[in-house]
């Protein structure tokens, strides 16, 4: 997650706008009706080796806990996977890993390039460039709709639980973490996260 971001002049943009736009590198966000660019050093910062392999792990760990459910099954998706998480104002992000309900995946329509609402879980992997307080935009972002967030840090190794309407919790490399009930029976060393 690179939130070294800079707002871009009035106007109202919609996600078409946004999609429409060129792939020219530079990671882009609505965040409540307005665009917002990440550009330069701050946006290829979050591809770093560390912040690669976490979001591997981490998809990687929750896609075989989703093996494991009964259908019908959910999705994991990740790489910036875009999500309009409200309609007005127009919130529209990427997120580095994110599983979305059985009823949201069922009715995603293949050929559109987001998902239409907030995912169950959301995952943001901080990178060097993150500042403090772009990152707790983004989570209060998720907690208004609905969505638990893990803010993993790769180079503490920990991960920071946050649930709607619930203290946070931070768990550390040598902790379990425990995702019920959001993710049911879902249960992995921190450790596993950080493994190469």
């Amino acid at each position: 997650m690179s939130l070294a971001e800079t707002p871009v002049p009035s106007r109202t943009w919609t996600v078409e706008d946004l999609l429409a736009l060129p792939d020219d590198g530079i990671e882009r966000d609505l965040i409540r009706g307005e665009l917002r660019e990440n550009s330069g050093e701050e946006s290829m910062t979050r591809r770093n080796p560390t912040h690669s392999e976490a979001e591997i792990s981490i998809g990687y760990e929750l896609r075989g806990w989703l093996e494991s459910r009964p259908t019908p099954k959910g999705k994991v998706v990740g790489g910036e996977a875009g999500f309009r998480l409200k309609s007005d104002p127009v919130t529209f992000v990427g997120i580095d890993v994110a599983y979305v309900s059985a009823e949201m995946a069922a009715s995603h329509d293949r050929k559109r390039k987001f998902f239409d609402g907030p995912p169950v879980l959301a995952v943001e992997i901080l990178s060097p460039s993150d500042l403090h307080g772009k990152v707790v935009d983004k989570v209060d972002l998720y907690l208004e709709v609905g969505t638990v967030v893990w803010v993993v840090d790769p180079d503490f190794r920990t991960v920071a639980v946050h649930r709607p309407g619930e203290p946070v919790e931070t768990y550390n490399e040598r902790q379990e973490l425990d995702a019920d009930p959001y993710l049911p029976g879902f249960r992995v060393r921190v450790a596993r996260f950080f493994e190469g």
